[in-house]
């Protein structure tokens, strides 16, 4: 986790202090952006999210979800990825020129860089796709990435 600072909010879960950022970037209409966090928001409505969109629908869509934090465009991701914990959103958020040219290379490498443990959901669009994975329903793969970012939280 990331070093302590007066401006860090603090999460209290079952008696612990936790310091984790979350951030959930998505671009095009935020739908998956948008299901993540409404899914994460139900279970755990105490932690704070980050919404990060390339364009300022799929922000609004998150935000509108129940994002805490909202924010749009190539630095927004740059500068937040730079210090999150957890990075969520489609695949695509990792390859330069994806989600119809939305992730530019600096976005692509922000994220790739980071240090946060991402979680990627897999969308077998866009000329590439994800072998050994199973194929489900974009709802079960939301379902798996909750799942995950809950038992990192326990």
């Amino acid at each position: 986790m990331r070093a302590t600072s007066s401006q860090d909010k603090k999460i209290i879960r079952k008696g612990m202090d936790l310091l984790m950022k979350i951030t959930i970037i998505d671009g095009q209409g935020g739908r998956i952006g948008k299901s993540i966090i409404e899914q994460i928001k139900k279970k755990q409505n105490e932690l704070e999210l980050y919404a990060i969109g390339t364009n300022s629908i799929a922000t609004s869509a998150m935000l509108k979800a129940g994002a805490d934090y909202g924010a749009t465009g190539d630095n927004a991701v740059i500068v937040n990825a730079a210090d999150s914990d957890i990075i969520v959103g489609p695949i695509g958020i990792v390859f330069a020129n994806a989600l119809l040219g939305e992730i530019t290379p600096a976005i692509a490498a922000a994220i790739g860089a980071s240090k946060a443990y991402k979680i990627l959901i897999p969308v077998n669009r866009c000329n590439h796709f994800v072998a050994g994975c199973t194929e489900a329903s974009m709802g079960e793969y939301i379902r798996i990435a909750v799942e995950k970012i809950e038992s990192m939280l326990s």
